[in-house]
């Protein structure tokens, strides 16, 4: 099997994509799993910049250190690049859709589609919320990070 290219897609890439990244990619490792990650944003207001502090505190929280993320804007090559575009909420499908290539192999999935029960819900976001809406995003992302690992393992 070669080895799964994943991609995260949020609004700007400072909360809900980053979280999703270091979930799977935390998931991934515990699963002794080879897998190739980053995260966008469909807007390119925060391009280049880190995640939002209160995202950094619940991954370092869960053990991730994730300060060296750097926000960038969903490109038309990641739909060639990645096998797996993942989105966060239906704006984000659209949006995210409306940027694929006529000839991508991918298309983009609501991410928590993957959680048995949660099939259609949206990752909320957190942004103008407290560092519980942080958690809860955590929560939603972990378990859909699991789901795909189990999912890739036994597609492998």
């Amino acid at each position: 099997m070669t080895q799964p290219a994943v991609l995260f897609v949020c609004l700007g890439n400072i909360c809900r994509s980053p979280l999703a990244e270091a979930a799977f990619r935390l998931a991934a490792d515990e699963a002794g799993l080879a897998v190739e990650v980053d995260s966008a944003g469909t807007g390119d207001w925060h391009v280049g910049h880190p995640p939002d502090h209160r995202a950094q505190e619940v991954a370092r929280a869960n053990g991730i250190d994730i300060s060296h993320y750097r926000a960038r804007q969903l490109t038309a090559d990641d739909f060639h690049r990645f096998d797996h575009i993942l989105v966060m909420d239906r704006s984000n499908l659209t949006d995210a859709a409306a940027r694929a290539p006529a000839d991508a192999p991918v298309r983009p999935m609501m991410l928590l589609d993957l959680v048995p029960g949660r099939e259609g819900a949206e990752v909320s976001d957190p942004y103008y919320g407290g560092e519980e809406f942080f958690e809860a995003t955590w929560e939603d992302v972990t378990r859909a990070a699991r789901a795909l690992v189990a999912r890739l393992q036994s597609a492998g």
